[in-house]
């Protein structure tokens, strides 16, 4: 039996959702930041972030937190195989993220229109990234094509 994701007609403007949490390693940190290039101070240098920063421990960049939190997204399922395409994104990050703070998200559904096409669909979600503390993190809305059920 093959798992699917929800279709453009199974959404509808203030349904919610949910998805796991997971928590950011240090393993995250160094890969996501030496793979692609994040080679600053502020991410690499511990010294640095204590002495220079208000922090006084190391964060992990934004890119990285917004990575999980997609991640996070499609492992939930609410877009496997009704997904087709990511469309854009507002964002914003509300308070840094920490190695070995645990994060998840919160999905709520505030728009959805239908296209010239018979097959799919753009549908806004609003996706607000929390803490181990329940407290925000990143919030941002984000438009995705979301295929529509056939006949």
């Amino acid at each position: 039996m093959i798992c699917r994701g929800l279709y453009f007609e199974d959404f509808s403007t203030g349904g919610q959702y949910a998805t796991d949490r997971r928590t950011i390693t240090e393993a995250d940190h160094i890969n996501f930041t030496t793979a692609f290039g994040f080679f600053e101070p502020l991410f690499m240098d511990r010294a640095y972030v204590v002495n220079e920063t208000p922090y006084k421990k190391p964060i992990v960049p934004g890119a990285l937190t917004f990575s999980i939190s997609e991640g996070l997204t499609i492992l939930s399922g609410i877009l496997h195989g009704t997904g087709l395409a990511f469309l854009g994104v507002e964002l914003k990050v509300v308070r840094p993220v920490f190695i070995g703070d645990t994060v998840g998200v919160k999905i709520d559904v505030v728009d959805k229109r239908q296209t010239r096409k018979p097959d799919r669909g753009v549908v806004t979600f609003f996706q607000q990234v929390n803490n181990q503390d329940d407290e925000p993190v990143m919030e941002y809305t984000i438009r995705r094509m979301i295929r529509r059920k056939q006949g």
